[in-house]
Parts: structure tokens; sequence; C-alpha cells
């Protein structure tokens, strides 16, 4: 059985003139984009890892074999596309929800339409849900009971991260497809295509940039190429009613293109706000204010709340700088503050001095290793006593206890500290700050190394034989 092409419901019922009809006056409409749907697998540009001939996805779907999955890539790679050619392969009902505008009743009312179907008609359902990341946890769990039945075989599409946008039950239960971004040579073809369809030329230095504005998104360059199609159109009328050239294909020009495309989205989603906001840590981790700079602006830009990124600047001061320069910390948080009291678009400038400040500061994470592996003793190991000399001793009777008998106030020292035991009797010696010899730090690892009585790099260089340091030059 070869099923006909989906009504509008979704549906596999063969059309009637009327339907001829309108598909084809829609056609006439559409956009761009939508006339120059691919009709089969072998027409989809992109995705050859998993539609060219005997790649794994188009193999289950001409064998009529998909079992529930989730088409996950950016926008623009296709997903939709071949969700609905599913339609023109398989003996199965094909229905399509949009998880923007269908409830939970919608959902059940196609799980009990397919439950009929099977019974009556012996046709499974396969029930295609665009953006499905949109659906929320009681939509999700309405529609698990069906796939975990058996009664429909989900086909959902998102440009979100499933494992953030899914819930874990309906991901074990689905086989994940990556669709990839176009690479420039198949946004390239596409546009080439689109071009012959409607007969225009174009220019290669335009051709180059439609590419490069599109950033891997078929859809971006067909909507860009129809409007830059129609202003190439009103150019080419007003040179034939002046004095220009008139006469054959209109071409388009870079300007078209530029024109086409003034302004650039640049919200990004929930799996790239993460990767976005890691590209920052570690840019100004390692250094870089160019890159650390440019990644802030990816997220600002991309509609970030600047508390968030003020909140991260303050965690990298102390997890990356730390002591290596005390003031890193102060300067952060300065920003944070800033961004409350002065607010976007200035507060930008108060984030990228942040972000120089910590990419350009010398780098110790000591402080952090010191406070995990003091969370870590403080979890895994007993908790020993406070010692005696350090319990409180401001109330009637703590002598008696022997609260604070034996503590040495340090300020009566010359030396400004006491050699004492501060940490339980279980942790004695145990030691979790370990100074770097970076920046500041390194001045704050010889005081505490005389503290502790032991010898650092100067020392130990002083303590070795004259005879061996002159034999390497030194004094």
């Amino acid at each position: 059985m070869t099923p006909g092409p989906p009504s509008r419901s979704g549906g596999n019922r063969p059309p009637d003139l009327f339907d001829v009809a309108a598909e084809e006056e829609l056609m006439t409409r559409a956009p761009l984009a939508a006339r120059m749907r691919p009709k089969s697998l072998d027409e989809v540009v992109g995705q050859r890892h998993l539609l060219a001939p005997g790649a794994p996805l188009r193999a289950l779907v001409e064998d009529d074999r998909l079992s529930s999955a989730v088409f996950f890539g950016p926008p623009g790679t296709g997903k939709t596309t071949v969700a609905r050619l599913l339609a023109e392969h398989t003996a199965r009902r094909f229905r399509a929800l949009s998880a923007v505008e269908a409830g939970v009743k919608d959902v059940r009312n196609e799980l009990d339409e397919a439950r009929r179907a099977l019974g009556a008609e012996r046709r499974g359902t396969i029930l295609f849900l665009d953006e499905v990341h949109r659906f929320n946890k009681a939509q999700q769990d309405a529609l698990l009971h069906g796939v975990e039945e058996g009664l429909v075989v989900l086909v959902g599409a998102t440009t979100e991260n499933p494992f953030f946008a899914l819930n874990a039950p309906l991901l074990s239960r689905s086989t994940l497809w990556r669709f990839q971004a176009l690479s420039p040579d198949e946004l390239r073809e596409l546009a080439e295509r689109a071009l012959v369809v409607e007969g225009f030329g174009a220019d290669e230095e335009a051709i180059s940039r439609l590419v490069d504005l599109a950033e891997g998104d078929a859809r971006a360059v067909l909507t860009t190429l129809e409007v830059a199609m129609a202003l190439a159109r009103g150019r080419a009328r007003s040179a034939k009613a002046g004095t220009g050239p008139s006469g054959g294909a209109v071409t388009i020009s870079i300007d078209d293109i530029e024109g086409a495309r003034e302004t650039r989205a640049f919200r990004h989603g929930r799996e790239e706000h993460y990767d976005l906001i890691s590209a920052l840590i570690k840019s100004v981790r390692g250094s870089d204010p160019d890159a650390g700079l440019y990644w802030m602006g990816r997220l600002i830009e991309g509609g970030e709340d600047p508390r968030y990124v003020a909140r991260r600047l303050v965690i990298l001061a102390s997890e990356d700088v730390g002591m290596a320069d005390p003031y890193a910390l102060a300067i952060a948080t300065a920003a944070a503050q800033a961004v409350e009291f002065v607010g976007l678009p200035e507060a930008g400038l108060n984030l990228a001095q942040a972000v120089v400040h910590l990419a350009l500061a010398p780098k110790s994470n000591r402080v952090a290793l010191a406070w995990w592996a003091a969370q870590g003793d403080v979890r895994d190991r007993p908790l020993g006593a406070v010692p005696a000399q350090l319990r409180d001793s401001h109330y009637r009777g703590a002598g008696e206890l022997g609260h604070g008998v034996g503590y040495e106030y340090p300020h009566d020292d010359p030396r400004g500290f006491v050699e004492a035991v501060y940490l339980p009797e279980t942790l004695a010696g145990r030691r979790y700050y370990e100074p770097s010899e970076h920046g500041a730090e390194k001045e704050l690892a010889e005081g505490l190394r005389a503290r502790r009585g032991e010898t650092g790099p100067r020392e130990q260089a002083a303590l070795q034989p004259k005879a061996e340091r002159e034999k390497r030059g030194e004094k």
C-alpha cells in the first residue's frame, strides 16, 4: 500500500481535486523555502551521514522500520523536512502536531485515534511533533504511555539538546539522530539550485557573502535569497525605466544580500548557552582577553542575563585566579554590582573590564583545590572535636570545662602568629592550601613556608653548597 500525501491534519487520506488545486495555489504563494522543500530523500541537501544511500537513518526510513526518534540539531538543517518525507515511505498513519500549539488534550486525542486505527485498520501511527522541546513535563508524560505501549512511533524535532529538554523516560525510549549544520559547499549548492528555479543570476561575491551569513542554516539561505531577489528585481525595474541597462537575467549583487540581511538573530538555545559560557570561562582561564571579550559579546548580544555572566566571573576570580591576584575578586564583584547599578548597555563596559583584568591576571587554582579538599574531609572523614584551646571561653563556667585554656593570642607575639594546633586532632598536620609560584601568591607562599618551618625554592637554593651553585653559573 502506498500512502497518499499527508493532509493538512496530518493523515494519509487520498487527495481530491480541491486538495490538489489548493496545494498548487499555495505553492505559487508559498515562501521560497517552502517551494524548495525536497520531495525525496535524494533531494535533501546535507546530512549525508544520515541520508546517503546505505546510511542508517535512510535505511530505516526506506524499510519503514523507524522506531521512536528525536531529530536534534541547529535550525535549518532539515529535521522537519526529513520527518515529513517519512509520510512518503510509510504504510503507517502519519500524524503531525506542533508542540507550540498542541496541549495534553490534543496528545490524548491522537493516542485514542491511534488505538482505534490499530484495532480497526491494523495500521500503526507515526506521530511527528515539531519543536518537541516546548512540551512541558505533563505533556511529555501524557505521550509516554502511548510510546511505551507501541500505540505510536514518536518522531520529535528539536533545536535544543534533548538531554536538557526531554524527560529521561521518553528519551530512553527514543533513538537520537543528530543533524549537523550545513557546510559552505552544501549551502552554495542549495543557493544555486534556488537561483536556477527562480531564473536569477548572482555574483560570486554575493553567493559567498550569502553562505557566510547563513552560518549553516539552509532556511536562512533561502529566506535571505528570496528578499535579495525582490531587491534585485526592483533595482532592475528602476534601471529599465531610467537610462541604465535592461534585458537579460536579473543578477543578485552583494548589496542585495547585505540589504536582505540587515539584522542577524543572535539568540541562542539552552545547549549553546552552556557552550558559550564554557568558552568564556576557558578563554579567560587561558589568559586570552580577546577571546574572552568575543564570547562575552556573544552571550550579551544573544540576550543572556548580564547578571549570570557577572556571577560566573565572580566565581572564576576565586577559582582560577585566587591569591595570585588578590584584587581579582574585588574587580569581578565590582563589575557585578555595576550591572545592578548601571544596567545594559553601559554595564557591558564594566563586564569587559572584569574580563580583561581576569584574563591578564596571573592564574592559580590553589584556593579552589584547598576548599575542595577541606570540603572532602568534612564530608568523608570523621568529624573531629574542636581543640579545647579553640573553644569559646566567653561564658561563665567555660574555664572550668577547660575551654580556651592554653590559647595564645597571636597579636601578643612580635611575629604576629603563634605555632599551635588549630585542626582537630584527627587531622593534625593536614594541608589544604599549597600556594603556587604565580603572581602575588609567590610572596605569600614564602611567608607561609616560613611559618610552617619549611623551605621553598629560594631557601633550598641558599642551602645548596656554594660550589654547586657556581657550577650552574649562579652567585
